[in-house]
Order: structure tokens, then sequence, then C-alpha cells
């Protein structure tokens, strides 16, 4: 289990913006990898709050061409222990009346990744 925890603070101008806190205490930002529709998103910025050591805050620009009708859901990932962070979901078109559409998407994400979780784990103890 990752020792990280991401807590969101605002989307503000096309940004998503967090603080992590925990990890290896080397001083080096922790490694976390942001995902949208399994492919990376390169736009992510971890630096060290000066105010609060062992604090870091998070920044991801959110990519307009990644922008389209319907739910959009990015995936925050620990790269070391591969485990999901978190996540944020965008809702752009027309507004749908309690719309279940992003929790269907972030259910499908979810699944792909324990899929290849066991794929993974199936290989190794064969």
């Amino acid at each position: 289990m990752s020792e990280l925890q991401l807590v969101k603070t605002r989307i503000q101008a096309g940004i998503w913006e967090g603080v992590l806190t925990g990890g290896l205490g080397t001083g080096e930002p922790p490694e976390i990898l942001v995902t949208h529709l399994e492919s990376p998103v390169n736009t992510v910025a971890v630096t060290a709050d000066t105010d609060a050591p062992g604090t870091w805050n998070v920044k991801i620009a959110i990519p307009p061409e990644l922008l389209s009708d319907g739910v959009q859901t990015f995936l925050i990932w620990d790269v070391v222990d591969e485990e999901k962070l978190g996540s944020f979901t965008i809702v752009t078109g027309e507004p749908l009346e309690d719309d279940v559409r992003g929790e269907l998407d972030l259910l499908r994400s979810e699944l792909d990744m324990l899929k290849r979780a066991f794929r993974r784990h199936c290989v190794e103890t064969t």
C-alpha cells in the first residue's frame, strides 16, 4: 500500500492542483503518473512545499486536446507502488441529471488496472 496521500485543492485555469504527503523521506519528489484513457499525461509538476517538509505541490495541466464531449477521467498513480492515488473527472457538453457516466468511466479504468495486475501476477507465478 502506498504511503503517499493526495488531496485535491482546486482546478483553476485548466490546471488541477493538489497536495501530496508521505513518501520515502529522501527529499526527492515522489514519482507520480497521470493517465487518460491509459495514456500518460506529460504535463505533471511535483514541487516541494517550502513551508511544510515532506509535502509536495502537484500541478497537472489539463491538455485541451484531451477534452471533448462526454466524460474524461484522469487517474493519478504512485509509480513506485503502482497504486492509484486519486482521480478527477471532467464532463463537457450537455449536462445530464444524475450523470453516472463519470463513475462508470472510473470503474472501467480501475477494472483495466486490475486486469493488468492479475495478468502480471499470473505471469510471475508460472
